[in-house]
């Protein structure tokens, strides 16, 4: 952009500013915008930052260009615009000018004084000016907030309606995770869900690889931790039927189905679960196996792997020990020689 679209720019904002001061104000709520193309056909990246020190925020989204009422992104050149975002909560009154499908300028938030008493009527109270610019920015209309009210919805309240639209918590979404065969009307656990990725086909996915379960904290877990369906049709391809405690477990230690192969190629196959971990907790590898194999400890017990690897049972201190002529010892001796502190 070149000194005099600058120049220009300013003076437009300095005639924006004096314009908005001179219009009886519905709403406190002011500041600057800008606009830019987006990724999303149909859609532009919106900017709105406010102007005032008591109330700052910065927020950013891509909107779609049929809200914005008055303003052609398609025209080329330099030009001055004016624009109305009209929503259930308010209208967003913008001016300023738009460059190749770029600009900013300054906007003045006219809040709708009927939306407070008929959110009211839907059950909604305490919509203070914040929280209706808040609303206004985030689209909750009348219609969006009826139908999650006929939801009977745990928890909802106007907070809950913003969190729902900021991640993307639909009618449409809670009625397939239900039909997915996960049935909750938590709205906290709603947004986890959209927030940790549990989608209806994430969970179907789940259903079909053997692991029946309607509890939404473990879904949350499995995605937060990495449980996927692939994993789970691995282990039970390897002859595993973990329940779904066991594959958080599993997924928290790193004890996974490739893992747990390189484990069966040095003789280790069909091992307990609940060992398995324990391998991964205090560190019984494939490497660590296959060392004692090449000192003569060809099939150590599980439980005698995890009681080396507790103790300090290593195969520097099993060679430490020969080299002082302490040959032939077995895992056992070998182990109460270091809980006895002799290295």
């Amino acid at each position: 952009m070149n000194l005099k679209h600058v120049n220009g720019f300013c003076i437009l904002l300095a005639c924006a500013a004096l314009a908005f001061a001179q219009t009886p104000a519905a709403s406190r709520h002011s500041g600057d915008w800008t606009i830019r193309a987006s990724d999303i056909q149909g859609h532009v990246e919106f900017s709105l930052m406010d102007s005032e020190k008591e109330h700052r925020f910065n927020y950013s989204s891509d909107w779609p260009l049929t809200e914005f009422h008055g303003l052609d992104v398609s025209k080329a050149g330099h030009q001055e615009v004016s624009f109305k975002i009209v929503r259930d909560a308010g209208i967003f009154d913008c001016k300023g000018f738009l460059e190749s499908g770029e600009g900013a300028g300054l906007f003045h938030f006219l809040a709708d004084d009927k939306y407070p008493q008929a959110m009211a009527g839907l059950g909604f109270n305490g919509i203070d000016g914040d929280k209706q610019f808040a609303m206004a920015i985030h689209d909750v209309s009348l219609k969006f907030a009826k139908e999650m009210k006929d939801e009977h919805l745990q928890g909802l309240d106007t907070d809950k309606l913003i969190a729902f639209k900021i991640f993307g918590v639909t009618v449409t979404f809670i009625h397939e995770i239900r039909a997915a065969g996960l049935d909750t009307s938590d709205c906290d656990k709603l947004v986890a869900f959209r927030i940790h990725g549990v989608s209806p086909e994430f969970v179907r996915d789940i259903h079909s690889a053997g692991v029946d379960m309607n509890d939404s904290d473990k879904f949350i877990a499995f995605r937060i931790h990495g449980v996927s369906p692939e994993m789970i049709r691995a282990l039970r391809k390897s002859g595993y039927t973990p329940d779904a405690d066991k594959l958080i477990a599993m997924r928290i230690h790193g004890a996974t189905p490739e893992w747990i192969s390189d484990l069966k190629k040095d003789g280790y196959d069909k091992i307990d679960l609940d060992k398995l971990i324990a391998f991964r907790i205090h560190g019984v590898s494939p490497e660590f196996i296959e060392k004692l194999q090449k000192l003569g400890y060809q099939h150590p017990e599980p439980d005698q792997l995890i009681a080396m690897r507790i103790h300090g049972v290593t195969p520097d201190f099993i060679s430490t020990l020969r080299s002082r002529g302490m040959q032939d010892l077995s895992i056992d001796q070998l182990v109460n020689l270091r809980i006895h502190g002799i290295d």
